[in-house]
């Protein structure tokens, strides 16, 4: 039976309002076993389907591998494309990492593609998606268009010259900001403490914060995640799977006369 009011899929929005710091990691490497065991601490899960070596059918087990937890799944796609995002959101991921969102066109592009008409674009084939979530299609449609959170990642210097017309824009549930990126954007790849690179994350961060959608930052320690929470990010990355493995085992071998 259909409830009348049927309970929103995504717990996340509720954490956010409540200015509850979440915390998640980035999964790049293709193993449903990884996501179970990440899925058991983590608030979200990001898989990666732009830079990662993952096709469809194994990001469905990875999405289907959350279930039984409290873990989001969402996805990241190589590229801030309608089509892209349609068959992750049919398969149950509840949110969608929009990369190189560069002007207010691009971020109205990127809400419309995760939102049913006539608030949005996307088109109609949830298939999957309600058997991840144990409802029936007509409860999975009544709450999919406040479910689905669009977030978007900052990570050129255009976009951080229009960061407030970009965090303007209606619809947008989470942003990011892309170091890597954004350093390459002004030349200067792998260099994260460059003045330059420091100020343009700032001002990023700055138009971010003035907006009020919550902002998602990488914290690689204690220390920067408890620094991060105390500037107002509600969203903190752990990092990418393959780094958390680095990290457990030189945790391991620490202490080990060798």
């Amino acid at each position: 039976m259909t409830s009348t009011s049927p309970t929103p899929l995504n717990r996340l929005r509720q954490q956010w309002r409540e200015k509850r710091p979440t915390f998640g990691a980035i999964a790049t490497i293709p193993s449903i076993q990884t996501v179970q065991i990440m899925a058991q601490s983590l608030d979200w899960i990001i898989v990666d389907l732009e830079h990662g070596p993952i096709d469809l059918g194994t990001a469905h087990g990875m999405i289907v591998a959350t279930s039984g937890t409290p873990c989001v799944p969402m996805v990241r796609i190589a590229a801030n494309e309608s089509w892209l995002a349609k068959a992750p959101m049919d398969i149950g991921a509840l949110g969608i990492n929009f990369p190189m969102i560069c002007n207010a066109e691009d971020a109205a592009k990127a809400v419309r593609s995760v939102r049913y008409p006539p608030k949005g674009d996307r088109l109609w084939g949830p298939f999957h998606a309600p058997f991840r979530w144990g409802v029936s299609m007509a409860d999975y449609m009544a709450t999919a268009d406040d479910d689905m959170i669009c977030m978007i990642t900052i990570e050129h210097v255009d976009a951080v010259n229009r960061i407030d017309e970009i965090m303007a824009t209606p619809g947008i549930d989470l942003a990011v900001i892309g170091p890597g990126d954004l350093a390459t954007s002004i030349n200067k790849r792998d260099l994260p403490d460059d003045p330059d690179v420091v100020a343009l994350m700032q001002r990023a961060e700055d138009g971010i914060m003035r907006s009020g959608v919550p902002i998602v930052g990488v914290a690689r320690t204690a220390e920067q995640a408890n620094a991060m929470i105390d500037r107002g990010y509600l969203g903190l990355a752990l990092g990418f799977d393959w780094s958390l493995f680095q990290r457990g085992i030189a945790a391991a071998f620490a202490g080990i006369k060798r």
